[in-house]
């Protein structure tokens, strides 16, 4: 048996694997990729959000991907919510980020990440499964594996047969929904909520969306679940049926899986219509195992990246994305406790919290749009329309839905389209339009005049808002930042990161001082030029934080009935009043 060593293990050369092996490469660590499979090898999830192309393009894959003729997505079209007909959405109607994806085939996508990352100096080896990660005490120490076929890999250094062994600082446990490390370690929970099955192949022949549509995912509730259509490059379409995990394992006990599959798409008319010429190319699969999570995302020597951490539903296609995310977040805190030993604990602690935000972000979004559904009737959607326990009441799963997360597109449709809770609709009103008058005022604070208007006003920090210092990585390593947040939220709800200098100014706020009040004390003893900066960045901050709403603004001696000081000629109670 070979023993080796290097600075970090990935296992898995899916996208979380490869992304934070480049990573890690690129910040000058000794990486080594263990890989089970030859790539290209086939995976389902074709469909990448558009927040997903800055980490593809800080990876320098970005270029190779544009030029690989994948079909762009522009967003999906539907037969869901209240309507039985389908409906479009667009990612451009965020008017945030890219405005366009792209349809990936996921053995070319894959291999194009795994073949960058061997480019940046990561060793590759496909065809070495892992066995097992070894332990000494709590410690991730180490890696067995077997060698499982012979074959061409990316990288040097390759066993021809048996098993060895790698020691090493850290293991990246990528192994997807293996989840080698979730299970050994007993990590692994389970969700109450989605306990689905998919069955999915891939057609020929079949009639696409029109334009502009043609390259969106096209997704149809019917009585038994959802189905879904991805137009891919090669001419083929990626075509998968969600269906509840019971009545679908009955189901492919008597029927088959390709049976089964055909079975589900005669009873969705659009979807039926869209593959009547075409031809299955391929036996079909079943992907069993659903949503989960992990009690713990990182630990001594140790983290969990993409499927191997948690997994959500295929609803939103947030597989990838989520992968990717990780990886920026990994690599940050492999490369923290890597450096500093010290920190292992505190950087924990903030990628879990980083990376369950997001997961919990895109749970709470698909547990509303299911229980939103009513184009269809059936037990599938009866018994999905009570919000799981988990997510609480309608009202604070649409809280941590709207907060802390840019919106991908789905979070309008679920307004737009889904039959909403009538407590919900009144608090997105309501939101809408305090939003709505903030952005309105806040105009009056923009550039060098408003500025200085600003100086004359008291800031007063909102009773339902805290500062706190936690546990954070940023600039590429672990340290400690201060946030501010809204009392009682959920754990997904939005954290405000602050400045030490903000927070500072913050603490300063008791209700009778004005901003330039505050700025002058902050501004003693300090050079001329390091004034001006603060001064600036006090009044840029503060009025980004009334824009957010943790900060309320008052001009001295002015009535809620006067005109407003800042000049909009709206009475004060109805401009900055609030």
């Amino acid at each position: 048996m070979s023993d080796e060593s290097c600075d970090v293990v990935v296992i898995g050369g899916g996208p979380g694997g490869s992304a934070t092996a480049t990573l890690l490469a690129d910040d000058g660590f000794n990486v080594v990729l263990l890989e089970r499979a030859h790539f290209p090898r086939e995976h389902v999830g074709e469909s990448l959000l558009p927040a997903s192309l800055p980490v593809l393009e800080e990876l320098g894959v970005l270029p190779a991907i544009e030029a690989a003729g994948f079909t762009t997505k522009r967003g999906a079209t539907m037969v869901w919510g209240s309507d039985t007909e389908p409906w479009s959405w667009y990612f451009s109607d965020s008017k945030r980020g890219a405005l366009t994806s792209f349809q990936v085939v996921r053995s070319e996508f894959d291999h194009l990440l795994l073949k960058n990352a061997s480019e940046h100096g990561v060793e590759v080896r496909e065809g070495h499964q892992v066995l097992e990660v070894e332990f000494e005490g709590r410690k991730a120490s180490g890696v067995r594996f077997q060698v499982v076929g012979n074959g061409e890999s990316a990288g040097d250094g390759q066993s021809e047969s048996g098993e060895g062994r790698i020691g090493t600082r850290f293991v990246v446990d990528a192994s997807g929904q293996s989840a080698l490390l979730s299970r050994k370690l007993e990590l692994q929970q389970w969700d109450s909520f989605f306990q689905n099955l998919a069955v999915y192949s891939y057609y020929k022949g079949a009639r696409l969306l029109e334009p502009p549509n043609d390259g969106n995912i096209f997704i149809e509730s019917f009585e038994h679940g959802w189905l879904w259509m991805i137009p891919l490059h090669t001419g083929v379409v990626s075509v998968g049926a969600v269906v509840d995990r019971e009545t679908g394992q009955e189901g492919l006990r008597a029927q088959g899986a390709a049976e089964f599959l055909a079975a589900q798409i005669a009873q969705a008319p659009y979807m039926a219509d869209h593959l009547a010429e075409a031809t299955r190319v391929e036996e079909p699969r079943v992907v069993r195992d659903w949503s989960y999570t992990s009690s713990a995302f990182a630990g001594e020597g140790y983290v969990l990246v993409g499927d191997a951490a948690c997994f959500v539903d295929p609803l939103f296609s947030s597989g990838v994305h989520l992968a990717l995310q990780a990886s920026r977040l990994a690599a940050t805190y492999v490369r923290s406790t890597l450096n500093d030993p010290a920190l292992t604990a505190q950087a924990a602690e903030s990628y879990r919290t980083l990376y369950e935000r997001q997961y919990r972000h895109f749970h709470a979004t698909a547990q509303l749009f299911y229980a939103t559904n009513r184009s269809s009737e059936g037990y599938f959607w009866e018994a999905r329309r009570i919000l799981g326990e988990d997510g609480g009441t309608p009202r604070q799963a649409f809280a941590a839905i709207v907060s802390g997360q840019r919106e991908a597109g789905y979070e309008r449709a679920v307004i737009e389209r889904g039959e909403v809770p009538p407590d919900i609709l009144h608090e997105i009103r309501r939101l809408e339009r305090l939003t709505d008058e903030r952005e309105a005022a806040a105009e009056a604070f923009e550039g060098a005049e408003g500025a200085e208007r600003l100086l004359a006003w008291i800031p007063t920090l909102g009773n339902h808002v805290k500062v706190e210092r936690k546990s954070a990585l940023r600039g590429g390593q672990a340290g400690q930042r201060y946030v501010i947040r809204a009392v009682n939220a959920p754990e997904s709800a939005s954290e405000l990161p602050l400045s030490d200098l903000t927070a500072t100014a913050v603490s300063e706020m008791d209700r009778q001082r004005t901003v330039g009040e505050i700025i002058r004390g902050l501004q003693e003893g300090a050079s001329a030029s390091r004034a001006g900066v603060v001064a600036d960045t006090i009044c840029q901050d503060i009025a980004f934080l009334y824009r957010a709403g943790v900060v309320q603004l008052t001009p001295p001696e002015t009535s809620r009935n006067d005109a407003c000081p800042c000049g909009s000629g709206r009475k004060f109670k109805r401009c900055h009043g609030r």
